[in-house]
């Protein structure tokens, strides 16, 4: 059994959108169809994005999607008038007509998430971001070479960010991921810990961990400008 997490923004219920659903043994979270729809949900297995009557619109989300670090699969559930609209640049994995009957339904979900688990390899111990090196096995990392003289919190703040490059976290997301459930700190702790970060990356790295404003930070491996950051 899968969990989905079907973005729309038609009242209905998922029965009213892809009926082969009802027929199937997953379990369905269903949110409306915003950029912040994966902030509000556990981890899914895949998502299903309602693109019957907003085509513009889910084209705009599925970009935004990607951009914000989507690792589960992305499925676009159309009509077969909206097939015709549909191209690389929509950045989904799967499409899927809403007429579609229970078998092929199972087999896209099926498909879809057995091609996004990695093949299972030896996991290295060392993260590599633009010239910052983070050892796991020793608890230490490097810039160019040069060890960084970190707190325990700040490498784990920094290795955090680092296992997943690109992807957007809110303030309380990294608070409870690298400080624990029971730590009951503000989310202003967050913003200290990535300022003493940023600091002993030094000028070259330190717009490493980039600021997206009113949601939270994310370690990008490609130096952006100046102006499109906004400091915490």
């Amino acid at each position: 059994m899968s969990h989905i997490l079907l973005l729309t923004n038609s009242t209905g219920s998922s029965v009213d959108i892809l009926p082969a659903l009802e027929l199937l043994n997953h379990r369905v979270h269903i949110l409306p169809a915003e950029p912040t729809a994966l902030l509000e949900t556990d981890p899914c297995d895949i998502v299903l994005l309602d693109a019957r009557k907003d085509l513009v619109g889910a084209r705009s989300l599925t970009q935004l999607l990607k951009a914000t670090g989507l690792s589960a699969p992305l499925v676009l559930i159309l009509t077969e008038g909206g097939m015709a609209a549909v191209s690389s640049a929509w950045a989904v994995d799967d499409i899927v007509l809403d007429s579609a009957g229970p078998a092929e339904v199972e087999a896209r979900i099926r498909l879809s998430v057995a091609r996004a688990v990695p093949e299972q390899e030896d996991t290295p111990s060392e993260i590599r971001a633009a010239g910052v090196v983070i050892d796991e096995a020793s608890y230490t990392a490097r810039v160019n070479g040069a060890p960084l003289n970190l707190t325990f919190k700040e490498f784990e703040l920094l290795k955090y960010l680092a296992q997943h490059p690109g992807r957007v976290f809110t303030r309380q997301q990294l608070l409870t991921e690298v400080w624990g459930y029971d730590y009951y700190g503000g989310t202003r702790t967050v913003d200290v810990h990535v300022r003493r970060l940023r600091a002993k990356l030094g000028a070259d790295h330190e717009n490493l961990i980039s600021t997206v404003r009113n949601v939270g930070y994310r370690l990008t491996l490609v130096r952006q400008q100046e102006d499109e950051l906004t400091e915490a």
